[in-house]
């Protein structure tokens, strides 16, 4: 029997840095278990230049990465999607659309890479300390075991790695 792949939309308001970081990084290591997406309530309409570069040092190609509008997946023939979190604070405090069928939802705040000041050593900090703990969360969410585990109890789960220290 083959193990079900599990759609996740990662939603910021920019979409131009931490969503596409993270949509990037479960894309990579899901092991095809996981088809990621990611938009913004309010997107830039442009990825964020350090956000390119920090893909292409994980060795990930940026050439899938655009910024849209979250308004893309609420249509019809959008991905029904399993997962749903925010990876910024305005984000989730945002109303949002109505997503067919029942997806889990969680919040996973990570501080915004693309308001960091600075030289742009230190930007470049900031992508990877974002990169860095948005990859540790979505290795605790592929090493759930999501086939075994009740909707309350993975609620839990997934509200728990938003609060990871990181």
């Amino acid at each position: 029997m083959t193990e079900p792949v599990y759609n996740v939309l990662f939603l910021c308001t920019g979409n131009s840095a931490r969503s596409i970081l993270a949509e990037a990084l479960l894309n990579r290591d899901g092991r095809g278990r996981f088809r990621a997406y990611s938009a913004g309530s309010h997107p830039k309409g442009e990825v964020h230049p350090f956000t390119i570069h920090m893909l292409k040092t994980l060795n990930i190609d940026p050439g899938f990465a655009r910024s849209k509008s979250w308004d893309e997946f609420a249509e019809p023939g959008a991905p029904e999607f399993d997962f749903i979190f925010t990876v910024c604070d305005d984000a989730a405090k945002e109303e949002c659309p109505v997503w067919p069928g029942h997806p889990m939802t969680a919040h996973w705040g990570v501080p915004d890479p693309a308001a960091a000041e600075g030289t742009d050593s230190e930007k470049h900090v900031a992508f990877a300390e974002a990169a860095r703990q948005l990859g540790n969360r979505i290795s605790l969410l592929i090493n759930l075991p999501l086939e075994s585990i009740d909707r309350l109890a993975l609620k839990t789960k997934l509200a728990a790695i938003g609060q990871t220290k990181d």
